[in-house]
C-alpha cells in the first residue's frame, strides 16, 4: 500500500453517526475486516478478545436503549461487540501455556516465558477488574486496525464507548468471569455527508528528542 492510499483511508474514516440501513456489507468484506482483527498484535500474543457480530435486527433493537439510544446501533449493517477475555489470560487457565507453546521450544524455555508472564503481570492478574483494564486496552489495537481496514474499502464505522456495560452484558448473556464488553463497533455505509475532520496540527502533538 502506498502512503497516499493509507492516508486516503484515514481521511475517509470518521465516526459515522447514522448508517444507510438499506445497504449490507458483503460477506467477503466483513470477513476481511474480521481477519484484520485476528491478525492484530496483542501483549504477550495472548489475543485476549472475541468479536460478536450482531446481524439480527431484533437483538440490535434490544441493545440500542443501553447504548444511549444511538442510531448507529440499529442502522448499521453489522454490529460488532468486542469482548475482552478474563479467564483465558490467567496462568491457571492453561491458555497462556498453550499460546507460548504454539512455537516449537523446549519445556524449560516455555516455563521461563510462563514465569516471566506471571511475574510481569502479577498485579494485573490479581483481580478480574485489573485483568479487564488490561485486556480491554488490547482490544483497542484490533478495533483501530478494523476501522482503518474498513475505511480502505469504503466501509464506515463508529467506535462507541457510550453504553451501560452491566446491562449490555446481561442482554448478551455473557459469563463475565470469561468475557466482558470492551467496545461497541458498528460497521456500514454512511447516509449523510462526512463532517469535516478536525485535528490538531502535527507540531502540536509531536516532540522530537534527539
Amino acid at each position: 500500500m502506498k502512503k497516499e492510499e493509507f492516508l486516503k483511508a484515514m481521511n475517509f474514516r470518521h465516526a459515522c453517526k447514522v448508517f444507510d440501513d438499506t445497504k449490507k456489507i458483503p460477506a467477503e468484506d466483513l470477513e476481511f475486516i474480521l481477519e484484520v482483527a485476528r491478525k492484530s498484535p496483542s501483549s504477550f500474543g495472548m489475543e485476549p478478545w472475541k468479536f460478536l457480530v450482531i446481524q439480527n435486527q431484533e437483538i440490535k433493537e434490544k441493545i440500542k436503549p443501553v447504548c444511549w439510544n444511538q442510531a448507529q446501533i440499529t442502522t448499521c449493517s453489522d454490529l460488532v461487540i468486542i469482548l475482552a477475555k478474563i479467564e483465558d489470560v490467567k496462568v491457571q487457565s492453561g491458555v497462556p501455556e498453550k499460546r507460548f507453546g504454539r512455537r516449537p521450544m523446549p519445556q524449560d524455555k516455555k516455563e521461563f516465558y510462563i514465569n516471566l508472564y506471571a511475574n510481569h503481570l502479577k498485579d494485573t492478574l490479581s483481580s478480574d477488574k485489573n485483568i479487564y483494564e488490561w485486556t480491554a486496552r488490547q482490544t483497542y489495537i484490533a478495533a483501530g486496525n478494523m476501522m482503518t481496514a474498513a475505511a480502505g474499502i469504503g466501509i464506515d464505522s463508529c467506535p462507541i464507548e457510550g453504553f451501560e456495560k452491566d446491562k449490555l452484558e446481561k442482554i448478551l448473556e455473557l459469563d463475565t468471569s470469561k468475557y466482558q464488553v470492551a467496545m461497541v463497533l458498528p460497521f456500514g455505509y454512511r447516509i449523510n455527508e462526512q463532517s469535516e475532520q478536525l485535528r490538531l496540527s502535527l507540531d502540536e502533538i509531536t516532540e522530537f528528542i534527539k
